[in-house]
């Protein structure tokens, strides 16, 4: 059907310039859509919301849902909606409920296994605070034991002081004798998960699944030394830049900048 524009406005009463308008994108569009795709580039497991956090953070004032449609409108990936998850119940009838509720509070930690491009196998020990969601250590090594536990446990109490829980699961490494008399001697709690349950342990489970699908599966480590190396990158980016959504997207243990004014001059 064949009919003028001015009739068809006359007949909707609406003026016909409204039939000519395009929209114009604002002044900064461009800009912010490049630092946006190269965010998305250098960081692809990332959904819009964690870029969002992190253009706000190099100093946008963007909200999400403006990133949301410009993310969509240039076909960037849009992680799909989490299902809800019911609570963790156990055959007695009992609900899990040692949650984090302050800093050193429960310690979690956990072994990832990987390998460098030579197919030799290695492992990390993950220790992470359940609370802050801060990555206390990463230790990198071909084997690691009950001993290196011990190791690495040491040098974070020293720093942090002991936690009042210390949460893993039922390996030969975390259930040594050794290793639970040491972590009770210093005043310490063991918290096993129950065996084949690694929800139990979600917090660490968790972190772990970032870790592999950030970095492990995106790297080729040709060298034990070189994997150590990126790894201990990857954990600062992780603790002082990386935006979480369950701390309101910003990062566990963000960087502190001081500025120090000069004193001024006595004449």
């Amino acid at each position: 059907m064949k009919v003028s524009e001015r009739r068809i406005c006359r007949a909707l009463g609406q003026h016909r310039s409204t039939q000519r308008y395009r929209p114009r994108g604002r002044a900064d569009e461009e800009r912010l859509v490049a630092d946006m795709i190269e965010l998305a580039r250098r960081y692809g497991s990332y959904g819009y919301r964690r870029v969002a956090a992190l253009l706000r953070d190099a100093g946008w004032q963007v909200s999400d849902g403006r990133i949301e449609k410009l993310w969509k409108r240039e076909g960037l990936k849009v992680p799909p909606k989490q299902p809800k998850r019911s609570r963790l119940w156990l055959n007695d009838g009992s609900c899990i409920r040692l949650r984090p509720e302050y800093r050193n509070h429960v310690w979690s930690y956990d072994f990832v296994h990987c390998r460098t491009d030579d197919g030799k196998a290695f492992r990390t020990l993950n220790i992470l605070d359940e609370f802050s969601r801060e990555c206390l250590t990463i230790r990198v090594k071909r084997r690691l034991n009950s001993t290196d536990v011990i190791d690495a446990l040491t040098d974070l109490f020293i720093l942090r002081g002991p936690p009042a829980f210390v949460r893993s699961d039922n390996g030969p490494e975390f259930v040594a004798k050794d290793v639970r008399a040491w972590i009770e001697a210093v005043g310490a709690k063991t918290a096993f998960i129950e065996p084949g349950s690694p929800w139990e342990n979600g917090y660490v489970e968790s972190f772990n699944a970032r870790f592999r699908d950030e970095l492990l599966n995106r790297e080729i480590f040709y060298s034990l030394r070189e994997a150590q190396i990126i790894i201990e990158g990857w954990r600062k980016h992780y603790n002082t830049k990386r935006p979480h959504s369950a701390l309101g997207f910003r990062p566990p243990a963000p960087e502190t900048i001081i500025k120090i004014e000069p004193r001024p001059t006595m004449h």
